[in-house]
């Protein structure tokens, strides 16, 4: 079983670095971020193993598990799931739209990204924060759009990410999404970003 990363009594588990830099600046953005180590485990696999283990750490009060839902929001919550279940922690059948907080020992949250409830990841989750009168966004969705399929090096279900990635290099001063969002380019007040700020203050609490 894989040892735990931290002694501190309360870590969010991220999937990748782009996940750990838009959460970083949404907590830093609410002064969040000094109580709150944020752990990368290097891709969904690696961070499925290591639940057990941040769960099962001795001083642990609070443990994040922060995903991507990638096609199917079911699966990734079942893979979840079954791994907190090795840890002696039970989760509900679905998540909750507003976030999961399981009331057990430690404290276990989950946040299906984007939104808890459809398909998608970390990109679907920012463009939500486009301010709505942002009037470069149309025009960044077409040109991707505008792109021939046989021209296209990203998947399919990849559209969104880079009409999102489109759009941030055509700011003042292009950014990584992290970055975005401390600039105040992306609205850290967004519907879906305040629901995830919320989930993770009752995590902390």
């Amino acid at each position: 079983m894989p040892v735990p990363h931290t002694t501190s009594p309360r870590v969010l588990l991220v999937e990748g670095p782009d996940d750990k830099h838009v959460v970083a600046h949404l907590c830093r953005n609410d002064a969040l971020m000094p109580e709150l180590p944020i752990l990368d485990k290097g891709g969904i696999s690696p961070l499925l193993k290591a639940i057990e283990a941040e769960v099962m750490a001795p001083s642990r009060e609070a443990v994040g598990i922060m995903v991507d839902a990638n096609d199917s929001p079911g699966n990734r919550w079942l893979a979840v799931a079954n791994q907190l279940r090795k840890a002696g922690v039970n989760a509900p059948g679905q998540p909750n739209p507003a976030g999961t907080i399981i009331d057990s020992s430690p404290r276990v949250g989950i946040w299906l990204m984007p939104n808890n409830r459809t398909p998608g990841e970390l990109e679907d989750f920012v463009a939500r924060m486009i301010p709505k009168q942002d009037t470069v966004w149309p025009l960044s969705q077409a040109y991707v759009e505008g792109i021939p399929a046989d021209a296209r090096t990203f998947k399919a279900g990849k559209t969104l990410r880079a009409k999102v990635h489109a759009w941030l290099a055509v700011r003042e001063e292009p950014r990584k999404m992290g970055s975005a969002i401390g600039a105040g380019d992306l609205n850290a007040n967004a519907p879906d970003a305040v629901r995830f700020v919320t989930w993770l203050r009752k995590l902390l609490a």
